[in-house]
């Protein structure tokens, strides 16, 4: 137990000290390196170490609930006989379109010149327009229309998602990215298990849980803008825009940056491992474990795993800063993962699934817990945090682009059951690629 002095928000704190004291008139400018101190946060880190919590949590609700719950109901409602493969290509094209949108989404508000700053206009219209998206994926009655309106969802909030993920280089000392990192993961995979949970009550009111996202996550953005205030843009230098550039943003050249490219594979084999098996977790209980009510048990599955992701993050994140170390942890989390996709698959039974969901939950919130900050040390430059963010970023989105496509053809050709090997060979490798990285211990 640490006392209050010891506390990682202590007040004593000279992160916290500095980020309520005033500033220079040279003071708000970037950095050359992902490794320097930004400006201290307009209303002191304090607050932005607790609001990133909520914000997080309404952002990632809607991505436990709906690809997880909500849309493979609606879909089984449509067409039961052709469920599998239908996910699979409303997946696909959405997660694609995600991959796309956040580095671009990046990239404009790294270009962004406002009163109100480089994220917070993006972080606002993405919310608003994602959610009248969601209210038309509450409508939609065809394959085409699902298709078109689960795309517009994905495009739409990683227009907020994108921004989000660059306050930490933007507003927290390199020396607090670990806590802050760990309070990014309890929102990140709170808000995932927490959408499991919820989605789960609206199982049979599908309409009713998607108006009832998309309110949670505009009034969770606005009042995270509300409450930490970005510094004005307006006086930045403009930067041209040049199409090349723009292309770019899809492109960081692993031999000039060489940790970046290391760190990027191993979230994109983490998450690729972890995807292929998770986003199948609703047709699992149904058609591989024989679970009759799985609306009943998922938000039992929910809070196991939260509890591992708790307990991960709570610890994981303050002892990183502590020690110095990032690598560590994330070759742990990964290897985590990966052993407990043993379990189901040696033993295809709902106690093995609980089993499984408590050990990965642990594994992944781990991960969570440290995997941005080290994310954020390895950024090529301190102009484009949110470009490159959303390259980063492309590490998540592109395994759920590839996962349903490719995890279909697995289900059909091997059944279930193939899932699993893949799984652990991909997050084995992901735990192995962090060893290379040089800048972080």
């Amino acid at each position: 137990m640490t006392s209050p002095s010891d506390s990682p928000l202590s007040p004593a704190d000279p992160a916290l000290v500095a980020a309520s004291a005033p500033m220079t008139e040279n003071t708000f400018m970037v950095s050359a390196s992902g490794t320097d101190d930004p400006p201290p946060p307009v209303k002191g880190l304090r607050r932005l170490m607790w609001w990133i919590i909520p914000a997080n949590l309404g952002i990632f609700m809607l991505w436990g609930a709906i690809p997880g719950i909500l849309l493979p109901q609606q879909l089984t409602l449509l067409d039961a006989d052709n469920k599998v493969a239908n996910l699979a290509i409303v997946s696909t094209i959405g997660a694609f379109l995600a991959m796309v949108a956040q580095p671009i989404a990046g990239q404009i508000s790294d270009h962004t010149r406002s009163r109100f700053g480089r994220r917070a206009p993006w972080m606002l219209l993405g919310a608003l327009a994602g959610a009248l998206a969601l209210v038309g994926l509450a409508f939609a009655n065809s394959l085409l229309g699902i298709v078109i309106a689960w795309s517009l969802v994905q495009i739409l909030f990683n227009f907020a998602q994108g921004p989000l993920t660059a306050i930490m280089p933007d507003r927290v000392p390199v020396r607090r990215r670990g806590t802050f990192a760990t309070l990014t993961g309890i929102g990140l995979m709170g808000g995932a298990l927490a959408g499991q949970i919820i989605g789960a009550l609206f199982f049979d009111s599908l309409t009713a849980g998607y108006l009832f996202f998309a309110v949670f996550v505009v009034i969770a953005i606005t009042l995270f803008i509300v409450f930490n205030p970005d510094r004005s843009s307006a006086d930045l230098p403009r930067e041209p825009f040049s199409f090349v550039d723009f292309l770019k943003t899809f492109w960081v050249n692993p031999i000039a940056y060489p940790d970046f490219f290391w760190a990027f594979t191993g979230r994109l084999l983490l998450y690729t491992g972890y995807f292929a098996v998770t986003g199948y977790q609703l047709f699992i209980l149904t058609d591989y474990l024989g679970v009759e009510s799985p609306a009943s048990v998922i938000p039992l599955l929910g809070l196991i795993s939260l509890a591992g992701i708790l307990v991960a993050t709570i610890i994981s994140g303050p002892l990183s800063d502590k020690l110095g170390r990032r690598k560590i942890f994330v070759f742990l989390s990964s290897a985590v993962v990966g052993l407990a996709m043993l379990v189901p698959w040696i033993a295809p039974t709902f106690e093995s699934w609980v089993i499984f969901v408590a050990i990965s939950g642990f594994g992944f919130g781990m991960f969570q817990a440290v995997d941005q900050a080290l994310m954020s040390m390895v950024l090529p430059s301190a102009k484009s945090f949110a470009k490159d963010l959303g390259v980063v970023n492309i590490a998540a989105t592109l395994p759920q682009t590839l996962a349903p496509g490719v995890a279909g053809i697995i289900v059909i050709a091997f059944g279930y059951a193939g899932l699993f090997p893949i799984g652990i060979a991909l997050s084995i490798l992901g735990a192995l690629a962090v060893w290379p990285i040089k800048a972080v211990r």
